[in-house]
């Protein structure tokens, strides 16, 4: 479908082009051709087609000052001719393929074909039915009217089987529908900066035509392709085109292409768009895709081996941007290790899934040798021809009993709730400002040991405002009066500011009425700028009078620089350089400095040591960011060699040296202290000076005087943490780390460093969970190497949001803790949907084997399984799904990797409630027809008309069901189960919607049902023992967990199970091609089936391993076995396999104490 709608839009393209092509001085064809060529081909047919880029500017009719007028037909038009700068998506799939592909579902394929056969059966009626020699006496109770009724088994289960293909493409639909709403979104907020009729406005990116001027800075990703006007010293990464890892350098004369996709690393400029949507470069690519084929085909490889387990990526389908087409390969190389949820749940699924396997197959057997026994052993019954379909009727009915058990036996509802809650939950934090770009980051921000944040704009307002200066020789601790200042100085001053910083920045009037004025742009020359308006000076008139165009060159700010420098010629010829920057930085390039007269003295190496212990270090103990201003004159000839950064960059003259504060936003301590609560470590990484960074955090609450903590500065924290050869050693890191609590003057790779040394860590038993903040361009690393990276939603760069997970639209830290509460929401939402499940599952699998084997036939029959199971399953994980999380999920601590999904306290509540249950189900089964003096319905025959016996049976079960749904909502053994119900209002609608359903189905559900009326008293009775649930709960809140050794705990990850990634990439070939018409809800169970094999040792571990310590020793013999086949995969892993075949690199409590469960 894809390729054909992009080719239909393409060739409108095509054809209004042809029509209108005069209209503008180039066609689209020739745009199109000349954005192919790169470098110094480009230059060539640039000069030799149109002369220059200011002619092609002309040709497009736009001025590369003013832009386009911005008129609406003028627009329009070029819309039509030169195309939208959008990619159309491909078309979601329709709910008919939805439910295709629910139908693929293995158990439900199982259960269809056994209907069919069973309908067919029904509607047969062979000679030998009136044979009394054909089967057990008892087929004589049947009448005639009932034999006539024999399909509807059969149809019960087909509509049973339909309503579970609904539910689940249902679900699916809503799904991919509510995530190509959260698309939509994201891409209406990614706006970029344009010239329209001289005015620099922000547009969408869809808005942008052909012949716009766009203006880029450091930090964008370009939405479309264009040729570099003017600007300064840009550099761009363009990897995501060509695969070439090295920034290229652009220039009006050597290299002016820029393409759609691409990122801005550093300098900032103007360029003409040439070419939008599916006629740039990036598009092109898509279009060759097949509107993104490949990316929706990615997206359904992901889905299909990750919806089981739910991590449903929610990549942008980048329509705006582009650049994916290798993004692939680093995604499967990036988050290498399953979310830990899902690794659990796969643990699980797997046990489930072979526990269901070997149940179901030993009830048919049993029940096919007792029959057959029976029949023609002990009755020595011979085997009639004619009677074979009656025979092949009743072992039609022992099959369909064995699929039912398998069916109640795997928890088709898990994926499910995975989905329900974690959707619901995205949906809710984006009322919290967290805007979840990947489904996992989700849950795994539940389990997040470590948060490194940034300090500006994060843990700070972002609002900078000078409070203290070093002016003539003076330590002003509020702003200076104008008239202290020499004339000279301030004249200096105000150019060295107004000059020197990106012309982008300005201050504009508040929005409301005695409002603080609005900071547009980089926030330290806001600043910056605001001093200068504090000196009752104006920036102004002295940008117009030195435009942007005519700054002769322009060193930008980057973080190996830390410093930011322009160059103009003065009107004598000669040049002047400002220069601004982190003052310990730039004032160890000044030889003078402007005294109280105005007057450059000498400022030797010692003069500058006092003025750092006198001036700014205290101001750094504020918590004030220093920055540095200075100039230096050059003559005019000879020019010098701008190229030879460190000569130009020395022998400056300091003009001043300011405090700029940046304040704490108010709820930060709050949050932190939560989160340090909460067992989450905070640690603050910063480019800022290291007295700065302590300050702020001990306002922050990061640090408490008198803690043994570390403050480092990042060459110190390099200087730690290599050896002599210059490499970074992992023990080294472990040193530090634990302690490490701010890291200042830090560069990317040292917070890159950081984290994946903090990941890497084997110093804990716990494999740390690290969430990172970050803004900047150069932050894209460290937020790809974390477990979640949070992206700044409005000081952040297209870059940053393109590497992080969640995207914080409030900028603000308290919102992470948000984010800590809801991860754990979906972990305990989906350990409280297990515990009522499994329970559920253990009840009725026991049921119907015990039943089926003692009288041949289970109490409760297929289709109030299936019902059990869809209502259990669908409405049940709605239910528990969306329970609203409260503040006390932050007083424990993280779970972490090896804390397995089903605790003990769980495991003893499941186990509690299934041995009440089952007590009750067998009592009705064998003496309930004497308790309600009715007619037994054990041992009816084939056929025979539902009995009250048995549809009492069916009725306390769901009943005792539904008041264990109550129970579960706490799993961590509390008493109060009703706590908080009302603020689940879904939760009381689902409990009481089922309930009136099963009233329904039990009184006049009739024969498809298997059930008859019930009269009064017995649904009392039915209600009192499930009422009998809430009490017994209390029963087994009170036996205390510790007591129960014997219990075992499942889905439990051991160490770090990474996958190779060799492995993994065959994985994700293997799975696609075999797997693709599995139901994507369910592909985890046969995910988990398939690959028994691989994992057989670990669950044998888990079998026999009764203590910790024999499942440790047991588990390093499985590793040495596993050694060979590691060596072979990924060298990485054979020193995780070293470590644990080596008792003694144990944590000691590990080894010396069985794993203590005290703590229900």
């Amino acid at each position: 479908m894809g390729d054909m709608t992009n080719s239909d839009f393409y060739s409108k393209n095509q054809r209004n082009e042809s029509s209108h092509g005069g209209e503008f001085g180039c066609t689209l064809e020739e745009l199109r051709s000349l954005m192919e060529l790169r470098g110094t081909e480009a230059v060539v047919k640039i000069k030799e087609t149109y002369g220059d880029t200011e002619a092609i500017c002309r040709r497009l009719k736009t001025s590369p000052v003013e832009g386009l007028p911005g008129t609406a037909p003028d627009l329009e038009k070029r819309k039509q001719i030169f195309g939208q700068n959008f990619i159309p998506p491909k078309k979601p799939k329709t709910f008919l393929q939805l439910v295709w592909e629910a139908l693929q579902d293995v158990t439900l394929i199982i259960l269809e074909i056994a209907a069919i056969i069973s309908l067919g059966l029904s509607f047969y009626h062979p000679p030998g039915e009136s044979n009394e020699g054909c089967a057990t006496a008892q087929a004589g109770a049947e009448d005639e009217g009932e034999a006539e009724a024999g399909w509807i088994e059969g149809a019960a289960i087909l509509l049973s089987v339909i309503c579970v293909v609904l539910v689940t493409a249902f679900n699916d639909w809503s799904k991919e529908k509510q995530f190509r709403g959260l698309q939509s979104r994201i891409e209406q907020e990614q706006k970029f900066t344009v010239v329209r009729a001289g005015q620099v406005v922000q547009i969408p990116v869809a808005e942008i035509v052909v012949g716009d001027i766009a203006q880029i800075k450091y930090g964008d990703l370009l939405p479309a392709d264009g040729l570099f006007i003017q600007g300064n010293d840009l550099k761009i990464d363009e990897s995501s085109l060509t695969g070439e890892s090295d920034q290229v350098r652009k220039s009006v004369d050597k290299d002016p292409m820029l393409l759609s996709g691409t990122h801005v690393m550093e300098g900032s400029g103007r360029m003409v768009v040439t070419a939008v949507g599916v006629n740039s470069q990036t598009g092109i690519i898509f279009t060759l895709l097949g509107a993104g084929g490949e990316e929706e085909e990615k997206k359904d490889k992901k889905a299909k081996q990750q919806d089981g387990a739910a991590a449903m990526e929610m990549q942008p389908l980048k329509s705006a941007e582009g650049g994916d087409a290798d993004d692939k390969k680093k995604a499967n190389m990036h988050k290498k290790e399953k979310s830990v949820l899902q690794g659990k749940l796969t643990k699980l699924a797997v046990q489930i899934g072979k526990a269901g396997l070997v149940m179901s197959a030993i009830t048919v057997i049993i029940l096919v040798l007792y029959f057959t026994v029976d029949t023609f052993v002990v009755n020595k019954k011979p085997w009639l021809p004619e009677c074979t379909p009656v025979y092949v009727q009743y072992f039609v009915k022992f099959f369909i009993i064995g699929v039912t058990v398998l069916v109640v036996a795997v928890p088709e509802g898990l994926p499910l709730a995975v989905t329900i809650s974690l959707a619901y939950s995205v949906k809710k934090m984006m009322k919290d400002n967290n805007l979840v770009r990947h489904l996992d980051a989700c849950e795994t921000m539940g389990n997040a040991t470590a948060i490194c944040s940034d300090k500006t704009g994060t843990l700070t307002t972002n609002r900078m405002t000078v409070v203290q200066a070093y002016v003539g020789d003076v330590h002003y601790k509020e702003v200076p009066d104008p008239s202290s200042i020499n004339a000279k100085t301030m004249e200096l001053l105000v150019n060295a500011i107004a000059i020197n910083s990106a012309y982008t920045t300005k201050i504009l009037p508040p929005e409301k009425e005695g409002g603080l004025p609005r900071q547009v742009g980089n926030k330290t020359e806001c600043g910056l700028l605001g001093f200068v308006l504090d000196l009752k000076q104006d920036y102004e008139p002295v940008r117009s009078q030195m435009p942007e165009e005519k700054l002769y060159k322009v060193y930008t700010f980057n973080s190996v620089r830390k410093s930011m420098s322009t160059v103009i010629r003065m009107p004598d010829e000669s040049f002047r350089m400002y220069s601004k920057g982190a003052s310990e930085i730039v004032l160890k390039k000044c030889c003078k400095i402007l005294s109280g007269t105005g007057e450059p003295r000498v400022f030797r190496p010692r003069d500058r040591d006092e003025m750092v212990k006198k001036v700014i270090e205290p101001m750094a103990c504020d918590g004030l960011r220093t920055i540095c201003v200075a100039y230096r004159d050059f003559p005019g000839s000879p020019e010098p060699d701008w190229d030879n950064e460190n000569d130009i960059l020395s022998d400056l003259t300091c003009i001043c040296v300011v405090g700029i504060e940046d304040p704490v936003r108010p709820e930060v301590p709050e949050a932190i202290r939560k989160c340090q609560r909460a067992g989450i470590t905070v640690r603050m990484v910063t480019g800022d000076n290291i007295n700065t960074a302590r300050a702020i955090a001990i306002k922050c609450g990061i640090i408490h005087p008198g803690e043994d903590f570390l403050c480092l500065e990042g060459k110190e924290f390099n200087r730690r943490i290599r050896n002599e050869k210059g490499e970074i050693e992992q023990e080294r890191i472990d040193k530090i780390w634990p302690k490490l609590r701010v890291l200042a003057r830090s560069s990317p790779t040292d917070k890159h460093t950081l984290v994946k040394g903090i990941i890497d860590s084997t110093h804990t038993e716990q494999r740390q969970v690290v969430a990172v903040t970050g803004d900047g361009t150069n932050d894209g690393p460290a937020l790809k190497k974390a477990d979640v990276g949070f992206a700044m939603g409005i000081a952040g760069t297209d870059v940053a949001k393109e590497a992080s997970d969640i995207i914080l639209t409030d900028d603000n830290f308290s919102s992470i803790v948000k984010a800590v509460m809801w991860g754990r929401n979906v972990y305990d939402s989906i350990s409280k949907f297990l515990q009522f499940q499994l329970t559920v599952n253990v009840v009725a699998v026991i049921v119907a084997f015990t039943g089926a084997c003692i009288t041949q036939d289970s109490p409760l029959k297929a289709v109030q399984m299936l019902w059990v199971n869809l209502i259990m399953d669908t409405f049940a994980s709605l239910a528990l799904a969306t329970e609203p999380p409260t503040e006390t999920l932050l007083l424990r601590k993280p779970y972490g990797r090896n804390k397995p999904l089903i605790s003990r306290t769980m495991m003893k509540n499941i186990l509690g409630h299934a041995v009440y249950q089952l007590t009750l189900i067998f009592t009705l089964l064998f003496v309930g027809e004497k308790m309600f003096q009715i007619d037994s319905g054990r041992n009816a025959p084939l056929h025979s008309p539902p009995s009250e016996h048995y549809t009492i049976i069916f009725n306390t079960f769901v009943m005792m069901q539904l008041f264990n749904e109550i129970n579960a909502r706490k799993i961590h053994g509390e008493r109060n189960v009703f706590d908080g119900i009302f603020r689940n209002p879904i939760f009381c609608t689902i409990v009481l919607g089922t309930f009136a359903i099963q009233i329904v189905i039990v009184q006049f559900g009739g024969k498809p049902f298997s059930c008859s009326p019930l009269q009064l008293d017995q649904w009392m009775w039915c209600i009192f023992i499930g009422l009998g649930e809430l009490v017994w709960g209390q029963v087994i809140a009170t036996i205390p967990t510790s007591r129960l050794k014997f219990l075992k705990e499942a889905g439990r990850l051991t160490q770090k199970e990474e996958i190779p990634e060799e492995e993994l990439n065959e994985d994700v070939e293997e799975i696609d091609h075999a797997e693709r018409e599995l139901r994507r809800g369910q592909i985890l169970w046969f995910r988990g089936l398939n690959r028994i094999q691989t994992q057989i040792e670990v669950v044998n571990t888990f079998k026999s391993g009764a203590s910790f310590q024999g499942a440790l020793r047991r588990q390093s013999s499985v590793t040495s076995q596993s050694q060979d086949v590691a060596n072979l995969s990924s060298p990485s892993r054979v020193s995780l396999s070293n470590a644990l075949s080596s008792p003694t690199s144990l944590p000691p409590a590990a080894a010396g104490h069985p794993r203590r469960e005290g703590v229900p």
